[in-house]
């Protein structure tokens, strides 16, 4: 069969940088190698040049997110799958334990909760594109949430709905959301990100915060399961504060560690979080601006309040698709990202593998808006390819 790409008129502008994968997600504008020279390689990085490259790291991006000075801060293994791991297993048991899932990440912490700790928690779902009833939050229960919905394109717009005066404690997986959007750090206990996406760093390291009451439950509550050491953080009953000052649990990577310090000199050259968010937040335009007059496509997220600026989710509405299969939509939409990485202007834009079928964009302060204004009549031009044949 012939090339149907080739009975199209391609666009006339390409996307300087085609990165709009949702993890690892684009370099900063004006990234190179020789940005590392730095780095603090073929050294332990438990000696004192490790250890300041480490504490910068730490203390640049309290800067940066404006985390407050009472809360602790500490790099961990495993990116931001291990830093939710260890509060997970360290900070869960006393209390009762609701969770909020809506999307792939969430229901993997539901996954850990109920099954692996084997905790009676309370599931507060809801479908990809909805946020489930906040309402139902109890002020004495622990809760396990994510910020900003990586594989669903929803976040929560705010923090009300965790009660001030709580007893419980909030964790919040805000891996998506960090360096993009407003976080209420006075509601929230725990939270974790790996660099690796809103700043664009390399992959494997995870980023833990700890507010005191956090803090406090760590020294004076003892799990009832074992703990491996990557999770522990605790020492005689007290927090090892060594964790939070530079000190790693396991060996780090000291390039990817000069990487993020890079990305967060970039991130307070530009003007910092308001900056950032800024950025992430007229990207998404781009994309409302042409979702709004294209027939076709639609936000995942059924509410633009709770829709994110980071993660951009979009589905095929149109009748001719929406009347295939549920693998034959799939395999639509698949194509149409394989196509634009085939023509080098949109990689890594597929829907995520249990997320309903779509692209995904990342729209995150790293990516250029011009980028974004250039991939626009790509999308158009890569749906229109294969709806032909389906004419």
């Amino acid at each position: 069969m012939n090339d149907p790409a080739s009975t199209l008129a391609k666009p006339a502008m390409r996307p300087a940088r085609p990165q709009f994968s949702s993890g690892p997600c684009a370099k900063r504008p004006g990234w190179s190698p020789e940005n590392l020279r730095s780095a603090v390689l073929g050294r332990s990085h438990r000696s004192k040049a490790g250890k300041s490259r480490l504490k910068a790291a730490i203390d640049q991006t309290r800067e940066v997110l404006g985390v407050p000075a009472d809360y602790l801060i500490g790099i961990v293994p495993a990116s931001d799958t291990g830093a939710v791991e260890m509060a997970l297993w360290s900070l869960l048991g006393p209390r009762p334990v609701q969770l909020l899932a809506f999307e792939s990440f969430g229901k993997d912490w539901v996954t850990d909760v109920v099954k692996q700790l084997k905790l009676d928690a309370e599931v507060l779902d809801a479908p990809y594109g909805q946020l489930p009833d906040t309402s139902k939050v109890r002020p004495d229960a622990d809760l396990v949430f994510t910020w900003n919905g990586t594989t669903s394109g929803v976040r929560v717009p705010n923090a009300d709905f965790i009660a001030e005066g709580r007893q419980g404690l909030s964790i919040c997986d805000a891996t998506s959301a960090c360096f993009a959007q407003e976080l209420d750090w006075g509601k929230l206990d725990v939270v974790t990100f790996s660099w690796q996406k809103a700043l664009g760093g390399e992959g494997g390291h995870g980023v833990l915060i700890l507010s005191p009451r956090a803090v406090a439950r760590l020294e004076s509550y003892s799990p009832p399961w074992p703990l491996p050491k990557i999770f522990r953080m605790t020492k005689g009953g007290k927090v090892n504060l060594e964790i939070f000052e530079g000190a790693t649990i396991n060996t780090p990577s000291m390039l990817c560690v000069e990487d993020y310090l890079d990305a967060l000199k970039w991130a307070g050259s530009i003007g910092g979080l308001p900056e950032l968010r800024r950025r992430a937040d007229e990207n998404l335009k781009v994309l409302e601006a042409w979702a709004q007059k294209t027939p076709w496509v639609a936000f995942l997220a059924e509410d633009p309040k709770t829709r994110s600026n980071t993660s951009v989710c979009l589905k095929v509405t149109d009748p001719r698709v929406c009347a295939l299969s549920a693998d034959d939509q799939a395999a639509f939409a698949k194509r149409m990202a394989d196509l634009l990485e085939k023509e080098g202007v949109a990689l890594d834009i597929g829907g995520y593998r249990d997320a309903p079928p779509g692209l995904r964009i990342w729209c995150g302060a790293t990516v250029d808006e011009a980028d974004l204004s250039a991939l626009t009549p790509w999308l158009d031009w890569a749906f229109a390819t294969f709806a032909a044949e389906l004419a």
